[in-house]
């Protein structure tokens, strides 16, 4: 009976979009009731992103044709490996992020009810829902109006304080992110003039190189490096993180920078790998590591612990692009491109964890010290060991350390990257894990250090130990390594396994 309950006929992939939009409504309806709604639906859309893990590990990747209308005419919300893993980590980081606002922002230990104790909650499941339609959308519109969706909510969030720096870190998100939208809409509507369809599946079918295709191509990536904030287009980034709230930045963080880059895998490696060029790709690389470097050097240089993970953000976001060269682009088969491919997926996954953590434990630290400035942390360990002990598990995974599951998809590109003779983005990643143990060991050292703390504002253990709980998951990703690696391989894209040809 449960496997008949749960046959692929039943949309299980639409639950992860349907359900935070209508918990946004109820929450805008009523703000006594906004925590809890929030909370049971991020439960509600792990839920169903574990079971759709279960049919497609069992059957393979799932399609929900809505209103029953096949493509081209109408929409296809697909679930493949790739899909799955983004949706369990969104609904993982949005549960601990509603979890830690519970006190922050409910109304009820809030009298009056002010701005950010109304607004967000539907605003962090308008974000849910954006990121959930980006990872499991098949068409480029309608990922299009998934990521405006994302965006407005995080620019509100980003504003919720209603600090000046707040508001200005915002208007700067919003004019980065418009266009970023502009350039990404211009690139779809040449697509549909060249093409006649907008699915990816059927791009990948009728896409041929030319220069009409090539330019459409150039536009959505342009677009969506600007939403994704690669270098040089991050300067709307580190403002905008470190001037939203702990949960928010914590959402913004780990889930609104990943659906720009899971669309840009999409674009290349399922509808037009045949337009990659070894020079496309290196310049891709090229991005990547000056982004790595100089993140890296500017976070550095903070003094103010949410800055340096804002920066931390650009820095690994530069990892990610890396797979472009080492999925090759030289016309013959390259196995290693395998590696690559879900060396890149699972530093994608291991950063949502990690950043989600390290927002929330520097949310802990505010609360406790009423800033975030480094020598605040002076001797914190003492009075907060849960959330340094957090901070420092997911500094783990972001230097690429063992266990964790940043050094599984470090150790896989760094192997991609040797056996395909690019020596040089080896380099890249062992110097960027350096320089990221270089501005992490900063904050760390100041947290451990035997000097006694200033007096501090007691935060409960149950709210620490939320940050803990992903940064041990950020752990456990690297440990317990072979399922989510057998499930990234599901309907994983021909470019993915054997390169691009």
């Amino acid at each position: 009976m449960l496997l008949d309950l749960a046959a692929p006929d039943f949309p299980w992939i639409a639950l992860s979009v349907a359900i935070p939009l209508f918990a946004a409504l109820i929450a805008a309806l009523s703000s006594a009731l906004a925590p809890v709604v929030a909370m049971i639906a991020a439960l509600l859309c792990l839920g169903a992103a574990l079971w759709t893990a279960v049919l497609v590990t069992t059957h393979g990747a799932q399609e929900v044709a809505v209103g029953a209308w096949p493509p081209p005419l109408g929409i296809v919300l697909r679930a493949d490996g790739l899909a799955v893993a983004m949706l369990i980590t969104a609904g993982l980081v949005s549960i601990a992020a509603f979890a830690f606002a519970r006190q922050a922002f409910s109304a009820r230990t809030q009298t009056p009810e002010t701005r950010s104790a109304y607004s967000f909650w539907p605003l962090g499941l308008c974000v849910l829902a954006g990121v959930n339609a980006a990872f499991v959308s098949n068409d480029l519109f309608n990922l299009y109006v998934a990521l405006e969706l994302t965006t407005i909510a995080a620019a509100a969030l980003v504003a919720m304080s209603g600090s000046r720096a707040a508001f200005e870190a915002a208007i700067r998100y919003l004019m980065f992110a418009l266009l970023g939208s502009l350039f990404y809409l211009l690139g779809v509507v040449l697509t549909y003039s060249t093409h006649g369809v907008l699915d990816i599946r059927l791009l990948a079918i009728s896409a041929e190189s030319g220069p009409s295709t090539i330019a459409a191509a150039a536009l959505m990536s342009a677009g969506l490096m600007t939403k994704m904030a690669l270098f040089p287009l991050h300067a709307w980034l580190p403002p905008a993180h470190s001037a939203a709230p702990a949960p928010a930045s914590a959402l913004l963080s780990a889930l609104v920078v990943k659906p720009p880059f899971v669309i840009l895998l999409r674009i290349w490696f399922e509808a037009m790998p045949e337009l990659v060029t070894p020079t496309l790709a290196q310049a891709f690389g090229a991005l990547g590591a000056c982004g790595v470097l100089l993140g890296s050097i500017l976070a550095m240089r903070q003094e103010r612990l949410k800055l340096v993970v804002a920066y931390s953000t650009v820095a690994q976001l530069g990892y990610l692009v890396l797979v472009f060269p080492l999925a090759g682009g030289g016309g013959a088969q390259q196995p290693w491109a395998a590696g690559a491919w879900t060396g890149a997926i699972f530093l994608t996954l291991s950063h949502a964890l990690a950043k989600g953590a390290m927002f929330l434990a520097a949310g802990a630290f505010v609360e406790a010290r009423g800033n975030d400035r480094l020598d605040s942390l002076v001797g914190l360990a003492r009075e907060m060991p849960i959330s340094c002990f957090a901070f420092g598990l997911a500094a783990v995974s972001l230097m690429g350390l063992p266990p964790s599951g940043g050094f599984t998809g470090k150790y896989l590109l760094l192997t991609s990257s040797f056996a395909s003779g690019q020596w040089w983005w080896g380099i890249v990643l062992v110097v960027g894990g350096l320089l990221s143990a270089v501005y992490l060991f900063g904050p760390l050292s100041l947290m451990f250090a035997r000097e006694p703390a200033l007096a501090v504002t007691p935060v409960s253990r149950a709210r620490q130990s939320i940050a803990l709980l992903l940064g041990l998951l950020s752990i456990l990703l690297g440990l317990f390594s072979e399922a989510p690696y057998r499930l990234l391989q599901v309907d994983r894209p021909g470019a993915a396994a054997e390169g691009f040809t």
